[in-house]
């Protein structure tokens, strides 16, 4: 291949030739081909009608915040707890040291936890959901009275009973005060 010194500009069409357009048949113009949609788009039109997050979203969500949030009260009680611990002879890198390895292991301890709660609640939730259809607050009561259940399902059934009227108990308050701030507060 040689090299040719042409100083044409090459968007301009040679002699003999056209640029192609691959929409010209579509009969558009060219500005509204990249103008996005800003809500989301379905393939089906059942799945436009249900206004909810996937189970995949809900479990992300549920396990994410839960473990995330328990993980700061975790964090703060250790951060608590360590400075119960201080004794007078300790120097100050050692009280930084006891500090930091005793909010670090209570946040941990907490996060995992709560994290799996979460994460059973989402799973339940879901399932009930595509289950039943409907995504209400007997939903969700039902997510939270099988998740207390099954928490505690290896302590005993009296156990597990009391766990699962808590976690349902949970769950509507939960429900109940987020539809009350909707409402009442227009958030």
């Amino acid at each position: 291949m040689s090299y040719s010194n042409n100083h044409s500009d090459p968007n301009q069409p040679k002699q003999g030739t056209r640029l192609y357009n691959p929409y010209q048949d579509l009969h558009l113009p060219s500005q509204t081909l990249y103008h996005l949609p800003t809500s989301p788009e379905y393939l089906f039109t059942e799945e436009s009608i249900h206004q909810r997050r996937s189970w995949g979203e809900n479990l992300t969500f549920y396990t994410g915040s839960a473990y995330l949030s328990s993980s700061i009260a975790g964090g703060a009680a250790g951060f608590f707890s360590a400075f119960r611990s201080f004794e007078p002879t300790d120097t100050l890198k050692l009280k930084v040291n006891r500090i930091l390895n005793s909010s670090g292991h209570s946040g941990r301890v907490w996060g995992n936890r709560v994290g799996v709660i979460g994460l059973i609640y989402a799973g339940l939730e879901s399932g009930i959901v595509a289950i039943t259809d409907r995504d209400d607050v007997w939903s969700s009561v039902a997510a939270g009275l099988g998740t207390g259940a099954v928490c505690r399902a290896a302590r005993g059934v009296r156990s597990a009973a009391v766990a699962g009227a808590l976690g349902g108990l949970a769950a509507g308050s939960v429900v109940a005060g987020k539809q009350a701030l909707k409402k009442y507060a227009m958030i």
